[in-house]
């Protein structure tokens, strides 16, 4: 197991462990916020026929004026031909008629009875026609394996004549969060007590991904019902703790998770906070230990569980990427860990959230990104940029 892991290697191997998540079938309409395990192909072509993008006149020939000898509507096409000098009446979304190239839009056109005219400039071929399959054709691969399923991606999958799709089973995901000083109700929280948020705190973050997980907890630090609640998590696939991982007295929930048969794959990451860190299997099965303090639980979560969770679904790229902003502070200089601060970013800049402690929810529930220092940085100016990563809260 060794010593710290680097974040990016400590990642790669919690995602190498990723259990592979067997496709199902699922109502295009109710698929959304779902993982492709399929390529989607078209069934049909679309638009299947050349079609008016405007309201107003498919003329035949290039000489006015024209005779109007009838109409086009969406879902009523004009059933004859178009011969030199005549015109249909056409709607936006209608099929072309046959004989006819262009579109004369209405308010470029004049009518005197049955006779169309313009004082415009012709328009030219093509022009205010959407040609048959310029948006895809039968066969066509419209959507890749492993593309997130957002209100666009369904209508494209539904235009292409899918009433059903294959995605991926969404991960059962298990919760325990384990620790003597923990209240299950907030409202009756004894002196000695705090209440159990880190349970609930993960289940908001990763909810937007697989729904809801089974909460196992809170549990005493005992070891029979440490051994009680891992039966329950006999059939999930991904187990995520919050405490009672490291190496106290009264940490029992590695030796516990041993006892049920994990085996430990690595321990302890280089990172502030969150350093330690445990990750474990049972069979196909992932547990992914988090620390205890609310601050590193969040952090962790955000960074090891939900990317774990993102590959399970098959996403092709499960890790969250930062982006750029402007330092209005300035920052101290980082140790041997990566570290992950607590930020306020707006417009671009980014400063400090109040206070930086692993136990400060009111300073997370503050923040709305992690600022990302390496490790060895010297401290950083104002107007110095710094990478972030945007946090599901902000």
């Amino acid at each position: 197991m060794g010593g710290l892991l680097p974040l990016d290697q400590a990642q790669a191997q919690l995602l190498a462990l990723a259990p592979e998540m067997p496709a199902e079938k699922v109502a295009v309409e109710r698929a959304l916020g779902r993982v492709l395990a399929e390529d989607v192909q078209a069934r049909r072509t679309q638009p299947p026929a050349d079609l008016s993008a405007m309201d107003g006149y498919a003329i035949g020939g290039e000489d006015g004026p024209w005779q109007l000898v009838g109409e086009s509507r969406a879902g009523a096409p004009f059933s004859g031909n178009l011969s030199r000098g005549e015109a249909t009446r056409i709607s936006t979304g209608a099929h072309m008629p046959e004989g006819s190239d262009r579109v004369l839009i209405q308010e470029n056109a004049e009518r005197d009875g049955d006779q169309i005219s313009t004082p415009h400039p012709l328009p030219e071929r093509h022009r205010h026609v959407r040609l048959a399959g310029f948006d895809f054709n039968v066969g066509d691969v419209l959507l890749d394996r492993g593309t997130h399923l957002g209100a666009a991606q369904i209508a494209l999958a539904m235009a292409a004549g899918h009433a059903q799709i294959g995605v991926t089973r969404k991960p059962r995901i298990a919760i325990l969060d384990s620790g003597d000083e923990l209240a299950a109700n907030p409202e009756n929280c004894g002196p000695d007590q705090i209440p159990a948020s880190n349970g609930a705190m993960i289940a908001a973050m990763i909810a937007p991904l697989i729904g809801d997980a089974e909460r196992l907890g809170p549990v005493a630090d005992d070891p029979a019902q440490l051994a009680k609640a891992l039966e329950r998590a006999e059939n999930c696939d991904i187990l995520i703790t919050s405490g009672g991982a490291s190496v106290g007295d009264h940490d029992l929930v590695r030796p516990a998770l041993e006892q049920w048969g994990a085996q430990i794959a690595f321990w302890k990451a280089a990172i502030r906070p969150g350093k330690p860190l445990m990750v474990a299997q049972r069979g196909k099965q992932v547990v992914l230990g988090l620390p205890g303090n609310p601050v590193s639980s969040f952090v962790t979560c955000f960074l090891f569980a939900m990317p774990l969770i993102r590959a399970a679904l098959g996403l092709r790229d499960p890790v969250a990427r930062p982006i750029p902003a402007e330092l209005t502070q300035e920052l101290p200089a980082t140790s041997h860990r990566r570290a992950f601060l607590r930020g306020v970013a707006k417009d671009g800049k980014v400063r400090l959230a109040p206070s930086q402690d692993s136990s400060a929810l009111l300073s997370l529930a503050q923040a709305n990104c992690l600022i990302d220092r390496a490790p060895h940085s010297p401290c950083a100016a104002i107007g110095d940029q710094v990478q972030v990563y945007p946090l599901p809260n902000g």
